[in-house]
This record gives structure tokens, sequence and C-alpha cells, in this order.
């Protein structure tokens, strides 16, 4: 056989067997003997094989799927992982919130020294509300056990019934969790 760029001719016409297309299935099958098989056992062993494809593809469908739920539950354990290491953080930090609370209804003259202790104040709050830290609603609210913990019930007729009468020490959500609920006076209004 001639030679041309170091392959003979024979070389160049021969088929690659992986990219071969697999014969159509009306088409005769001959073994490696060159005998024809018979027809009940070529069809049991394609049947055979379909069966064993679609339990392997099924297999990895739900792997995949599995694979894809473990990714997810991963990734939200790390979110909440992280949401909690900040909770525990800012729940250190609101007893100093309640305590600059306190010194500025203490001190109601408006000295230079006041005006430091607000400014202060007012920063330490902006720097929580940026993380997600919001102070709870209260007074003038109606009461709400998710959120406020009822100190004392207060019998009048100037408020609704259950309605807030006073905050006693403030509450504190991050994003959707409850930090810490807020200390109430609840009303109690026997005419509403």
């Amino acid at each position: 056989m001639a030679r041309t760029n170091g392959k003979t001719q024979f070389e160049e016409q021969q088929l690659d067997a992986e990219h071969e297309l697999p014969p159509s299935e009306g088409a005769d099958e001959q073994s490696a003997t060159g005998q024809e098989r018979p027809a009940p056992e070529r069809v049991s062993e394609v049947e055979k094989l379909r069966a064993e494809r679609d339990t392997l593809l099924d297999r990895l469908a739900r792997m995949q799927a599995e694979f894809e739920n473990a990714r997810k539950r991963a990734a939200k354990e790390q979110q909440d992982y992280r949401d909690y290491a900040l909770a525990d953080a800012i729940k250190a930090l609101i007893p100093v919130l309640d305590s600059f609370d306190r010194a500025l209804q203490t001190s109601p003259e408006k000295s230079e020294f006041h005006a430091g202790v607000e400014l202060i104040h007012k920063q330490l709050q902006d720097a929580l509300a940026r993380i997600g830290v919001r102070p709870i609603s209260a007074k003038g609210q109606p009461f709400d056990p998710r959120l406020h913990e009822a100190i004392e019930m207060v019998d009048t007729e100037d408020a609704k019934d259950h309605e807030v009468l006073a905050e006693l020490q403030r509450g504190y959500k991050l994003k959707d969790r409850l930090l810490r609920p807020a200390m109430v006076k609840v009303a109690r209004n026997p005419k509403h």
C-alpha cells in the first residue's frame, strides 16, 4: 500500500469504533464469530440493556438532585451560622444601647457632653441598623406576645384593651429574628 503522511490508505479508511453509531433496531447483527443470533435472545438482551440504562439514568438523576439539595442545605447552614454568630455579638451590645438610653433620659440639660453622648448613641444605632438590627415599636401598638413581654397590666379607660401604654425596655430584631422582646405595660380596658 502507498504511504501518505505516514499513514497507509487502509488506516485512513478505518472507522472510529467509539464514535460509530449503533446499528438500527431492524438491522441484522452478527456475533464475533460471524453467525447470526436468534431473534428472541437479541430482543431480550436489548430489553435488559434498556432497563439497565433506565435504572442508571434514574439513579443519576436522583444523585444529582440529592447533591443539589445537599449543596443548598450546606449554604443555608452557613448563612444561619453567620446570622447566629452575628446575633450573639449584637445581644452583647444591646445592654450598651440600654445604658445610653438611660443616660440620655436622666440628663435633660443640653451641654456639649450631652450632645457628644447623643452623637455616639446615634452612631451606634446607625451601625447596627446597617447590619439589620431594628428596634421594635411598642408604645401605642396592640400587644403582640411574639414581640412584647407584658410586665404589668394597668386598668384604664383612656386606652384600648391590650394596647401598649409604656415601653419599659426596648426590644430588638435582627432582620426577621427576635433578639429581645420589648418589656411593656399593657392596658386592660373592661369597656372594649
